[in-house]
């Protein structure tokens, strides 16, 4: 199959080889002066070249073949659709000439994170000052200057920036020259920085930033590891990444055989930042919380978020850097893997965070939620236009892709595996790629054929759910396997995809990995019927369909200790995931999920306690009698594990137990159980009062999440002013995750308003927003609000980027009835889903699940809440 056709890219008859670019931003009026030479490789007998710009208007337009100037003031055409911009001739360029195109041209710093654009921050003073960054993936370098802005059209690039003395000026290489120059906005000097060529790299991976920007530096690597901040930011909070990032670039050195090419690596946390972070090579761009790290006061759960970002865009340096997907379609070859390596970099830098236990829970969980919705994608998914591509940065890339190169690995063993990534980096340097050349190389590393196994997982859509029949008498299994829908509704045309499915078999005897189901039903001996589970550890994409009777001897099995954390944890996910699709019956997956109450293990917690939230926001519209006895029901099974591991941290808490504590009393408190509330409000009032050490970081979200729920306007006033006072990151964005949380109509209301109010940067809208979505009043209070405010929000978060799709989910996809669906579809209908068609696809099909939940199960869950004596 052929993936490029029908591809809208540019013309194939000249090939860019080098950009000279200068650029000169004037942050009185948010506009930027550019020039940029383009040398040509030209392929074809041509009387035009075509280039994407976009934003941008082109003041001078030159060309030249060898020595001639072949036109001063060339036909000039632009395309908005393809965002194309085509300058023509008089007259034939031959094949084989080498040829340049000049532009000046002028563009607006925009206020979108997009392209080149400039991003706010508070002084000392609480003045506003400004500074210059990009963002160019997927398709914003054309935003910035014209430019062949595809991942295979590699160039090299020589950049100059123009600026006051007194900023810092930053791109992917390190400085060759400072000169003072005329100004092009005033009769004053300015400093031009020009910085040394770079390899041959992607647009998508170019940046710059201008700006007032202090610097951490770690200098235990060969090259210098550099974390740059604004000025109102603490210097010591970039300790924790420099150092990271210098431990973890020798690490990669040696795992790839293959050193870092560039000659220096700085990181930067920038104010305005719509995605977590972007690996420009480099040159790596960070939203602040991601990067910076407060290692007095940061919560254990914010130290692996930081460790792991940091790594994932480390590992892209080679993993999508100095090798790089030909085209969008292999994004998830970018991103599965730079995910995958964040785990097994972390992993071997702390191994006492056992990160591939709350994989389980975590990475393999958000791929199969989603991938369970008929309007998932393939991992590899065709994509035709540039303005497709944001749409696919999602659950299914990063933690699917993930999941099929974690299987692979353990298919093939990690050495093996890294081998083959070793062959892979060492052929295609500097070059592109496509998925097959990853599955030859590891296939020549291990001698076996990946490419069979693997293409049914990044070429099709969905996964399978395995059927598990008992055959005593004979001692066997028969396994029957199915494409899996949340929706219940699988037709036949839809389930003809035979994955090859690792079964993983834990037996009495020890895992055998070998066995492997590749085709729809067959037949498996086991050697003791007593024990056995399918998909050891969780490393195989697949649910797993029990009978009522063995799932509950396998909560014997999990009491009696053989099964391992990830087998608990999956064991539970696939329970939930079956039951809400209706395999199961929800009062089977009450008593599993009640037999757990001795469990011991953070993950598994962690799992029981997301279970009982999916079934309670199923029925978060249902009669308020069933709600107040589900959530009586958490709270008799989390409370008495709370109370007993407490909330009191001391320094011999691991960073394990640390979150543990944090999972146990949120969850208790909030379903009610006045000890841990009554703690909650105690440290509050403390707080408040002015005892900064009265809230421990780790228990920072579910102290505000308490009062807020059972507050008033009181305690929601003093978190707002938490959230505009606070001087870190990461405190700051604590209070305004937990606003939403607040119940009171007049408050549902504030935070809604908060939401789009100048105290809240776009990039955080989404913040105050997440809360509304635990309590039916917020619910609806929000798509109201979403519906009402349609234009505001399209202008403050532009189709083209990916932000939009977020907040939609978040407004549509906690409904649960037929009646509101419909309302969804019908607002939609009339404004159009341009930029976020997946993301809402994707909320109608949730909504459905839920529905038919209810609808199979409603009187299941009261019979048996009656019997359990909650109703």
């Amino acid at each position: 199959m052929d993936v490029s056709a029908g591809r809208e890219v540019l013309p194939k008859n000249v090939k860019p080889l080098h950009y000279d670019l200068t650029l000169e931003p004037n942050f009185e009026t948010f506009k930027y002066h550019g020039t940029v030479t383009i040398e040509l490789d030209v392929l074809e007998d041509t009387k035009f070249v075509s280039l994407n710009t976009y934003d941008i208007e082109i003041k001078e337009t030159k060309f030249t073949a060898g020595d001639r100037t072949i036109s001063s003031s060339p036909n000039i055409s632009y395309d908005t659709d393809s965002q194309t911009t085509k300058v023509e001739f008089d007259q034939t360029i031959p094949a084989g000439s080498k040829a340049k195109l000049f532009h000046k041209f002028t563009g607006n710093l925009n206020d979108n994170m997009a392209g080149f654009y400039r991003s706010s921050y508070k002084d000392e003073k609480g003045s506003e000052k400004w500074m210059a960054t990009t963002q160019m993936e997927a398709t914003d370098a054309r935003r910035a200057f014209p430019c062949f802005d595809e991942p295979a059209l590699k160039a090299s690039f020589t950049v100059t920036l123009v600026a006051d003395h007194n900023l810092t000026c930053l791109s992917n290489m390190d400085e060759a020259s400072t000169n003072d120059v005329q100004s092009e906005f005033s009769s004053s000097k300015r400093k031009a920085v020009t910085f040394n060529k770079t390899p041959l790299m992607s647009t998508y991976l170019l940046a710059f930033i201008i700006g007032e920007l202090k610097v951490y530096e770690d200098h235990s690597f060969r090259i210098p590891v550099r974390v740059f901040m604004t000025p109102d930011k603490t210097l010591d909070h970039g300790k924790f990444s420099a150092e990271l990032g210098a431990r973890t670039l020798e690490f990669y050195e040696k795992e790839f055989a293959s050193p870092f090419p560039l000659p220096k690596m700085d990181m930067v946390a920038i104010p305005d930042f719509s995605a977590g972070a972007m690996e420009n090579w480099g040159l790596v761009t960070y939203r602040v919380v991601d990067l910076l790290l407060d290692e007095k006061t940061a919560s254990a759960s914010t130290r692996q978020r930081v460790a792991e970002v940091v790594q994932h865009e480390l590992a892209h340096q080679w993993f999508g850097n100095l090798v790089t997907m030909d085209f969008w379609d292999g994004l998830w070859l970018n991103e599965g893997f730079a995910t995958w390596m964040s785990w097994y970099s972390c992993n071997k830098f702390y191994p006492e965070w056992k990160v591939w236990q709350g994989y389980v829970t975590d990475n393999l969980q958000s791929a199969l939620g989603l991938d369970s919705l008929r309007s998932s994608h393939p991992i590899e998914v065709p994509v035709k236009r540039a303005d497709e591509v944001n749409q696919i940065f999602d659950a299914i890339s990063y933690s699917k892709g993930s999941c099929v190169i974690r299987m692979i690995s353990k298919h093939l063993g990690e050495d093996v595996f890294m081998e083959g990534i070793r062959r892979y980096l060492k052929k295609h340097a500097y070059g592109n790629t496509t998925t097959g050349d990853l599955w030859a190389a590891l296939s020549d590393a291990s001698g076996k054929d990946v490419v069979s196994v693997a293409d049914t997982w990044t070429k099709y859509v969905g996964f399978p759910v395995v059927t598990v029949e008992e055959d005593a008498k004979n001692s066997s299994i028969n396994l029957k396997q199915n494409r899996f829908l949340r929706t219940a509704d699988v037709k036949a045309e839809e389930d003809k995809t035979i994955w090859p499915v690792f079964l993983g078999l834990r037996t009495n005897k020890g895992i055998d990995e070998e066995v492997t189901l590749n085709k729809r039903e067959a037949k498996f001996s086991v050697p003791d019927m007593d024990f056995f589970k399918l998909n050891a550890d969780h490393s195989g994409i697949y649910r797993t369909n029990y009978t009522p009777e063995r799932l509950k001897k396998l909560g014997e099995n999990a009491k009696a200790g053989l099964l391992s954390v990830e087998d608990r944890a999956g064991m539970l996910a696939d329970a939930g995931a079956l039951t809400a699709a209706g395999y199961q019956k929800t009062s089977g997956l009450l008593s599993l999920l009640k037999g757990f109450n001795t469990e011991s293990e953070y993950v598994v917690w962690d799992e029981i306690t997301a279970r009982i939230g999916a079934v309670r926001a199923a029925w978060i519209f249902e009669d308020e009698k069933t709600r107040d006895a589900l959530k009586q029901f958490q709270r008799d099974l989390v409370s008495h594990k709370a109370h007993e591991v407490g909330w009191e941290f001391t320094d011999k808490d691991g960073h394990i137990e640390q979150q543990f504590k944090s999972l146990l009393f949120g969850s208790a408190a909030s379903a009610g159980d006045e000890k841990t509330k009554k703690a909650a409000f105690d440290m509050f009032e403390k707080f408040v009062a002015g005892d900064r050490q009265a809230i421990h970081p780790n228990l920072r979200g579910g102290v505000y999440s308490v009062v807020l729920q059972y507050g008033g306007e009181k305690e929601y006033n003093a978190i707002v002013k938490e959230y505009e006072t606070a001087k870190n990151a990461e405190e700051r964005n604590t209070a305004l995750r937990a606003i939403g949380r607040a119940k009171e109509p007049q408050l549902i209301k504030r935070s809604l308003a908060y939401s789009l109010s100048k105290e809240v940067k776009d990039q955080d809208i989404y913040l105050p927003l997440a809360g509304l979505r635990a309590h039916q009043e917020g619910i609806i209070a929000l798509w109201a609000w979403m519906k009402e405010n349609w234009e505001t929000l399209k202008k403050k978060l532009p189709p083209s980027l990916s932000m939009m799709g977020s907040v939609v989910s978040m407004g549509t996809s906690s409904f649960t009835h037929d009646d509101q669906r419909k309302d969804i579809e019908a607002f939609f209908d009339k404004v159009g889903t341009k930029g976020f068609e997946r993301n809402l696809a994707q909320s109608v099909d949730a909504i459905k699940a839920k529905t038919g939940w209810l609808e199979r199960d409603g009187e299941d869950v009261k019979q048996w809440l009656k019997e359990n004596k909650y109703l």
